[in-house]
Parts: C-alpha cells; structure tokens; sequence
C-alpha cells in the first residue's frame, strides 16, 4: 500500500490511471445505471463487442483506434436502437451478428496490419497504466458530455426507461430519447475500453449500478452510489494489481463481482430475516 503511494506520487503514469478510472467511474455509474433499470446489457454488450471493427480499421490505417471505437459505437447504438424500436422481434439477431461481424472485422484489420499490433490487444483486454495525458483530457471531456445531457434530460430518460407508452402520451419523442441515451451509453463504453478492455467492458458497466441497485431508493441516489462503487472498484483493483503485479482491468472486475455476490447474498439473508420475522 505505501509503495503504491509512493509510485502514484512520483510517477505519472500511476496518476494518469487512477485519474482515468476515477473519471470513467462517473460516467460508469450514471450510464450503468439506466443499462440495469432499462435491462439493455445484451445491447450494451453488442454495441461494446462491435467498436473492435473500428478499432481495428483506424489502426490499420493510421489513426487513433479510440476514435475508431468511437465512431463504430455510435453507429452500432444508432442502428441496434432503430431495430430494438421499430422491428423488436429482429433485435436479438442484429445484435448477435454485430457482435460477430464486429470483432471478425477487428480481427482481420488487426491481422493485415504489419509488426505485432500490442496496442489493440491491451485494448483488447484492458491496460489502464498505458493511459496517456490526452486520454485523460479525452475520458473529463465525454464525462462533462454525458454528465449534461442527463442534467438536462434526466425526466425524459426517466421515463422512457420505465414506462414508454406514458412517454408517447406526453408528446416526448421515444424514438429519439432512446437512441440518445443508446449514444451515451456508447460513448460510455468506449472510455470503459480503455480502464478494463473490450472482454470486461459490460462488467465495469453493470456490476456497480447492480450492486447500488440493492442500497438505493431512487434513480438519481443509485447514480451516485454506483459512480462511488465505481470510483472504490478502481481504485482497489489499480492497488491490488501493483501490489500483486496482476492485470489491472481483470482485477479490477474480480474485486467488482466480489462487492456484488456480497451484497447479493447479504441482501437476500436481509429479506429472509425480515420474513421470518412477520411470521
């Protein structure tokens, strides 16, 4: 623990990490938050599986593969949001084969591109100490993005998560919400991408808004635990997997999915007690 301290206060590269992970924890527990009252992980985990064909594609030719995950996820939102709307019964087969024509995609780029591309596979499966300072400005500037439009829209959001047809009464745009909430939730798993890699992305999504789901009476208090869980789930995994030298991103989701069977089982013992005592 203190020689994490010490190397988090003298070497940049521990900073950018937590400073990358703490952001993405925000952005994590607010968006989390409508995948797990909205049930959209099957969606969230197509559109996540997907960016890897654009990943892939800008690397191969020349650019940034972040912006390519960027680029593909809003698509993939856009498009899996108009299917799961207008043509439900077809939403599952889109997005499996999304998820498959995505990653093979990804794949071949990655295997056309000449030398040994180690930078996609860290995206691959996560390596959040290769985190630069431009990706930590990239992480505060989508965090203030996603932050504002659910300032902003938060009732809208509210209520297409929970009752659709109450929406369409009140002359607000379904269509339209969803698919922006779809963008935000895109945007949210590309910065995911690089704190824990593509495989565990919908981990680190899910798993702290399911666990403050237990605690929290309200959307806008479930938000903020999960953020916080987040932020804790990070953080402990950054300081287990130096300690320990483990991959971090994998650490990370272990130490989450622990916090959750937890509170799993604690909140069922919690509501077998209460039962046994109404008898």
């Amino acid at each position: 623990m203190f020689e994490f301290i010490h190397v988090l206060q003298s070497q940049d590269f521990m900073q950018n990490a937590l400073t990358v992970g703490l952001l993405a924890s925000v952005a994590c527990g607010v968006m989390g938050t409508y995948v797990v009252v909205r049930r959209i992980v099957f969606i969230s985990g197509g559109i996540s599986h997907t960016v890897l064909g654009g990943m892939g594609a800008a690397y191969y030719y020349g650019f940034n593969p972040i912006h390519g995950a960027f680029v593909v996820a809003i698509i993939a939102a856009l498009l899996i949001g108009f299917v799961s709307l207008r043509y439900h019964q077809h939403e599952d087969t889109l997005i499996g084969a999304l998820w498959a024509v995505g990653m093979a995609v990804g794949i071949l780029f990655i295997y056309k591109t000449p030398g040994y591309n180690v930078d996609l596979m860290s995206y691959l499966f996560g390596n959040i100490l290769m985190v630069g300072r431009e990706s930590v400005k990239f992480v505060a500037c989508l965090d203030l993005l996603i932050i504002s439009i659910v300032l902003l829209l938060y009732k809208r959001f509210l209520a297409v998560c929970f009752d659709e047809e109450y929406t369409r009464l009140q002359g607000i745009g379904v269509m339209s919400t969803y698919l922006l909430l779809l963008c935000l939730i895109a945007i949210t798993v590309v910065m995911l991408i690089q704190v824990v890699g593509i495989i565990l992305v919908i981990a680190l999504l899910t798993l702290p808004a399911a666990t403050a789901r237990y605690f929290a009476p309200s959307l806008g208090s479930m938000m903020i635990l999960a953020s916080i869980l987040g932020a804790v789930f990070t953080t402990s995994g950054l300081i287990v997997s130096y300690e320990q030298n483990l991959p971090s991103g994998a650490t990370i989701i272990v130490i989450a999915g622990m916090a959750y069977i937890v509170a799993t089982v604690l909140r069922g013992l919690v509501s077998r007690f209460r039962s046994y005592d109404k008898k």
